[in-house]
């Protein structure tokens, strides 16, 4: 309770016939196990009962969703589970919704203070620690090159932005799904867990193009912890789905700068 709604395993999409219209008959969509269903639940707030699904055409809550989603990914509206729709629900991401709110705090969350700290609680055996470290340095700057915003590295207490790699269900209700499904998730400002990433230590971690990239997505990640919620931009690093950019040439996109500038410009 109070955390953003639960993340389930990431959907594994199944084959279907473009026979039907749609893509997929409405009677399968409406399956509440199916990648779909799991996809909208986790992401677009799809609530789900034991009341039928299948209602009036207007009055169809997955179909609505459908059309959430797909105007929140710039596609075609059509509430209709699309080659393009399923695409972009393939792709690795974020575990954090994309419209709704994830309610940690009330309101706006910000950080009040504009020194915090941070942790890294373990490391992954897949990269050299120092990699690590300097990936997750480096993340760090991205923020704080455009906000009034420092970050200092704790070793043995409790800090603002606790960051650590974890496995499928690591008590804080959203589990991870295993590899290339919600790579990770964070939390928004706030005490106790406000602030602290989780990285799914099942995933191909590395310091350049292969697997997924620390860097990239500590970066997205630390959005989340400072206060954004994701863009639809599909050039800002706040996007929800994964894209590798070396870190050597990543400059944070106008998108992402306005966001945060938002937040902090005047702290």
């Amino acid at each position: 309770p109070g955390l953003w709604p639960l993340c389930h395993p990431a959907p594994k999409l199944l084959p279907y016939s473009l026979a039907h219209p749609a893509g997929l008959s409405l009677v399968l969509m409406h399956t509440h196990r199916y990648p779909i269903v799991i996809y909208l639940q986790n992401f677009y707030n799809l609530q789900t009962d034991h009341q039928p699904l299948l209602k009036n055409k207007g009055e169809n809550p997955l179909v609505e969703k459908l059309k959430e989603m797909q105007a929140f990914f710039r596609l075609e509206v059509t509430g209709k589970p699309n080659l393009d729709t399923l695409e972009i629900m393939k792709k690795p991401r974020c575990g954090i919704p994309d419209v709704e709110q994830y309610v940690f705090t009330a309101g706006n969350p910000k950080w009040k203070r504009k020194n915090l700290t941070y942790r890294i609680l373990n490391y992954t055996p897949k990269m050299k620690q120092a990699d690590v470290d300097e990936a997750i340095r480096k993340a760090l700057s991205v923020w704080s090159n455009v906000t009034p915003l420092t970050f200092q590295k704790v070793e043995d207490k409790e800090a603002d932005i606790m960051i650590s790699f974890a496995y499928r269900d690591h008590h804080d209700n959203s589990p991870f799904d295993g590899p290339n499904g919600q790579l990770a998730h964070a939390f928004q400002p706030g005490e106790g867990i406000g602030g602290d990433v989780h990285l799914d230590e099942e995933e191909a971690w590395s310091k350049n193009g292969r697997g997924y990239n620390l860097f990239i997505v500590i970066a997205h990640e630390l959005g989340h912890s400072l206060g954004l919620s994701h863009s639809n931009d599909p050039g800002a690093l706040m996007y929800p789905t994964y894209s590798y950019t070396d870190p050597n040439e990543f400059l944070l996109p106008q998108d992402d700068i306005d966001g945060i500038q938002a937040i902090y410009a005047n702290s």
